[in-house]
């Protein structure tokens, strides 16, 4: 597999969302809302973005409180965690002040339940001002709204969608080491009901029937055998 990212149309409306986000004043909240059923590419997208443009990225757990919350962005941020919470909400407040850069925070559904945790990641961004992102899955948008202070502040909302025809050729193009038939391209249409993650899986696959049988292009029967 060729170590490339695919720009597909979600990437791009993911890119076009945090780039307005990056560029507003003050006085309109720089708060984003991405969702989508799982295995369509947020969080690689997330990920490359904030290595790409120098943003942080943090993935938070199930189990995870506010404190663990505020410990793990302070070390995303560069720092060393201090013992106190309000110490931990001033070094990133102070880090985020002196280099703004945007925060992905992802699985944001695991923090719906707390609303002590949606409130101090709100804090942050009211004092702030850094472009804050929540990633979360297909009922995200629902579970938010209950939050409506909070969700109002989303400036942009993005909603992954399954990729097209155009984006698993663009994808096949870029990233498959094997060739791929139109066929065999409109057979990974039908089996991966447009999930990114699926896709992967098939390309590996595809180059794995390349190798084994030396085939200089995959058909729909290959993938069949």
């Amino acid at each position: 597999m060729r170590p490339a990212f695919a720009e597909t149309g979600n990437v791009r409306s993911f890119i076009s969302a945090i780039n307005k986000i990056k560029n507003y004043k003050e006085d309109i909240p720089s708060m984003a809302l991405v969702f989508s059923d799982p295995g369509l590419g947020k969080t690689r997208t997330a990920i490359w973005y904030a290595a790409k443009e120098g943003g942080v990225y943090l993935r938070t757990k199930k189990l995870m409180s506010g404190r663990w919350l505020l410990e793990e962005l302070v070390a995303e941020l560069g720092e060393a965690p201090m013992y106190r919470t309000s110490d931990l909400f001033r070094q990133i407040v102070e880090q985020l002040r002196a280099k703004p850069r945007p925060v992905f925070v992802d699985k944001v559904d695991y923090l719906t339940y707390d609303s002590r945790v949606i409130e101090t990641l709100r804090d942050i961004h009211d004092i702030t001002h850094a472009p804050l992102i929540f990633i979360g899955m297909g009922m995200a948008d629902k579970k938010l709204m209950r939050y409506r202070h909070l969700y109002d502040r989303f400036s942009e909302i993005v909603k992954f969608m399954p990729l097209t025809r155009q984006d698993v050729q663009s994808i096949v193009t870029q990233m498959c080491e094997a060739k791929l038939s139109d066929a065999a391209i409109d057979y990974l249409c039908q089996q991966t009901a447009g999930k990114f993650r699926t896709l992967i899986v098939y390309m590996h696959r595809a180059e794995y029937l390349a190798r084994l049988n030396n085939l200089r292009e995959i058909s729909p029967k290959d993938f069949k055998k």
